[in-house]
């Protein structure tokens, strides 16, 4: 059942406008947005006319492009929409920092769900959201080999985090010697997800992207229609339904862009481009699925 949203109100009862967020959680997003971009942007015209990525290792979609954009192989940027377009991660990323941040500063509210609860989720899950958009940004711009790796191992690390809130969500505490209180798991969870991360970039080459991909998706589903059983939990199902059909239209997006039937291979509105959009907005709506919780 859809319900309100705990960041609605501030410490002196105002609403905030905007789906409910702090201003100041929109200022810092907005204006770190910028400031990135305009570094980009410098970065690209300070290199432009060298030979950036010609002592990198080749990924084989440099000389065969696995998606519908043209390459341009003496560029900085060898892509330009499917590398852009990963700011949309980083969007994401410096919102659940903020957030995180936010609830780290404040007592929260009574009815406050697990993500409220527990800083560190929202915090480790931006970072996961900015690397997402770093690695895969990184690949786009330069077709090497080392920026494939990174790309699918920062495509599995929301997704691994997502997994990690789950489990907490489920596991809070564990009573350890008897104590009342027990001891947060969040932290063990944290650590993991670390682990995990770094093992998924380490052996990239010995697993396939289209089993480990759809595997972390489903664990996530499975968690999702757990909490369906759950009436204890209030969650929004107009959130869950908006990721779910955002990750089906970016799907479809993301095949049309692979059969060449999305768009010409010069225009900025790429198939691949808005896949990362999408995907994008699914992330950051099944984030507020669970940070918009109540219990």
């Amino acid at each position: 059942m859809a319900t309100s949203n705990p960041d609605q109100s501030d410490s002196s009862g105002r609403t905030h406008s905007l789906i409910g967020l702090p201003p100041w959680i929109h200022g810092f997003t907005w204006g770190a947005m910028v400031v990135l971009t305009l570094l980009v942007v410098g970065i690209i015209r300070s290199y432009q006319g060298r030979e950036v990525w010609g002592g990198w290792a080749e990924s084989v979609e440099l000389r065969h492009p696995a998606y519908a954009e043209r390459v341009h192989l003496d560029d900085v940027l060898r892509t330009q929409s499917d590398t852009w377009s990963n700011l949309a991660y980083v969007l994401v990323g410096f919102y659940a920092l903020a957030l995180g941040w936010h609830d780290l500063r404040r007592q929260a509210p009574a009815h406050a769900g697990y993500v409220i609860r527990t800083p560190a989720m929202s915090i480790l899950l931006g970072a996961a959201c900015c690397f997402l958009g770093f690695g895969s940004g990184l690949f786009h711009a330069s077709l090497t080999r080392w920026g494939q790796q990174l790309d699918v191992a920062a495509m599995y690390s929301p997704l691994v985090v997502f997994i990690a809130i789950n489990v907490g969500r489920w596991v809070p505490r564990l009573n350890v010697g008897g104590g009342r209180a027990g001891v947060p798991t969040w932290p063990i969870l944290a650590g993991l997800a670390l682990v995990v991360c770094f093992l998924l970039y380490e052996y990239k080459w010995s697993m396939r992207s289209s089993v480990v991909l759809p595997t972390l998706i489903l664990i996530v589903a499975a968690f999702v229609v757990a909490d369906r059983f759950q009436r204890r939990r209030r969650l929004s199902v107009p959130l869950m339904i908006l990721s779910l059909a955002s990750l089906v239209a970016a799907r479809i997006c993301w095949v049309m862009d692979v059969k060449e039937s999305f768009s010409g291979p010069d225009t900025w509105f790429q198939g691949h481009a808005v896949w990362h959009l999408l995907t994008a907005l699914s992330l950051a709506a099944i984030y507020f699925y669970y940070r918009n919780e109540e219990l």
